[in-house]
């Protein structure tokens, strides 16, 4: 079986599932640890909506869909900041079963190599003290913990990475 990582429009239907997989993920863990439930249904249908990823786009952003063996199984984003040479990390999720496969690996490779064609030379992200498997991903490819760069109140360890060219 094999991955593949391709561009995807953030409305495509596989896009979608895997945003709402991802956010229904990551708020669930959010509350089981901060108030011992899930996410509300109501407030995950509001949020999934609000934030469809329109900041994922060309000509300054872009969503990479990973597929194993033909099935949509992960996302990462790609988004220029206020400032050209750097591009932020965003949405890098892979669907539990499909995890330890190495489809997180190659979606950062490529989220990587989307960002030096957008003419970026710094890749940072920010992420929560609960996601361990997140922050042990970016510390084995290469990322260093940096000085928060945002007020994101989720935010808990922010990551950068100087991109080497390719070739």
């Amino acid at each position: 079986m094999a991955w593949t990582v391709a561009p995807e429009p953030v409305d495509s239907a596989d896009a979608a599932a895997l945003w709402r997989a991802y956010y229904t993920e990551v708020s669930d863990r959010w509350y089981l640890l901060h108030q011992g439930r899930r996410a509300d249904p109501a407030e995950l249908e509001r949020e999934i909506a609000a934030n469809a990823g329109d900041h994922l786009t060309p000509p300054a952003g872009l969503l990479l869909v990973a597929r194993y063996d033909g099935t949509a199984a992960g996302t990462a984003g790609v988004r220029l900041t206020g400032d050209p040479s750097t591009a932020e990390l965003t949405r890098v999720f892979l669907l539990p079963e499909l995890r330890g496969k190495g489809g997180a690996a190659l979606l950062v490779a490529a989220a990587e190599d989307a960002a030096r064609t957008l003419g970026a030379e710094r890749m940072i992200l920010d992420t929560r003290s609960d996601l361990v498997e997140a922050r042990a991903l970016y510390a084995r490819l290469g990322y260093e913990e940096t000085a928060a760069h945002n007020s994101d109140p989720y935010a808990e360890h922010w990551f950068g990475k100087r991109l080497i060219p390719s070739g």
